[in-house]
């Protein structure tokens, strides 16, 4: 009996251990491209033919490559993933560098450049997130980027309500969780906002369960809860934005 004790605290040990080693320390990059008029898809054609595989080449990561369902800024926005933020610069240096990827731009770009403006969000997996990696359903899929922006100092508590609540409501709904980020703290406004996305089977599938999770009374009754705790709603006015995606054909995530 009187070893009990250190048998336990051994095995809570090994557990947090084996916890810490499967926590998901890697680095995401979201890169925004704003493509010149009529070039997205010369931009396309040189991520499938040379860039994806290029990047693969030099250690970055391919998690996924959508387009916007209503376009009219001809946006591609991809998701990246890097061991760290050092690996990360490393790895750009010798892609920038690679004379394939150079032979490649210039071919694509005779007729003019294909990239007028570059936005960057740099991100770490919460720790609710599933498996952040390439996976591909069962049929075409409709993607939904959502960020929310949060009241001074809920972010914490916006984080446990989907932990323990929105997450499993969703779920129950028909919705996909895919992956779930915080800001790294050098990128502006960190401390107040969540970017996730979902997955549904169309935007009629996204209305319908959507409408249901909002009308579910377990959501009701979370919601509720979690703004009486936060001193009202967690996130800002106007502070949820939604874009409804489409992978592209090259994309490890469809």
């Amino acid at each position: 009996m009187k070893f009990a004790p250190l048998l336990t605290a051994t095995m809570l040990a090994i557990s947090l251990t084996a916890l810490a080693a499967d926590a998901d320390t890697r680095v995401f990059e979201m890169r925004t491209y704003h493509t010149a008029p009529g070039k997205l898809d010369d931009l396309n054609a040189r991520f499938r033919d040379h860039t994806v595989k290029l990047f693969e080449k030099h250690g970055i990561a391919n998690i996924g490559y959508w387009t916007p369902i209503e376009n009219p800024d001809n946006l591609l926005i991809y998701v990246l993933a890097y061991p760290n933020r050092e690996a990360r610069d490393a790895s750009w240096k010798e892609f920038m560098a690679d004379e394939d990827w150079k032979k490649a731009r210039a071919e694509s770009e005779v007729n003019g450049k294909l990239v007028t403006k570059v936005d960057q969000l740099f991100l770490s997996a919460t720790d609710f997130s599933p498996e952040i990696k390439p996976s591909t359903g069962s049929g075409e899929r409709l993607f939904e980027l959502r960020t929310y922006t949060t009241t001074p100092n809920n972010l914490p508590l916006l984080q446990a309500r989907f932990r323990d609540h929105t997450m499993t409501l969703f779920t129950k709904h028909g919705m996909t969780n895919l992956f779930y980020w915080k800001l790294l703290p050098d990128q502006p406004n960190a401390e107040n906002t969540l970017v996730y996305m979902l997955a549904h089977k169309s935007a009629d599938a996204a209305k319908a369960s959507f409408d249901a999770f909002r009308a579910d009374p377990d959501w009701i009754a979370t919601k509720k809860a979690s703004e009486e705790k936060g001193g009202g709603s967690l996130t800002v006015p106007d502070g949820v934005k939604s874009v409804f995606l489409k992978a592209t054909d090259y994309s490890p995530t469809r």
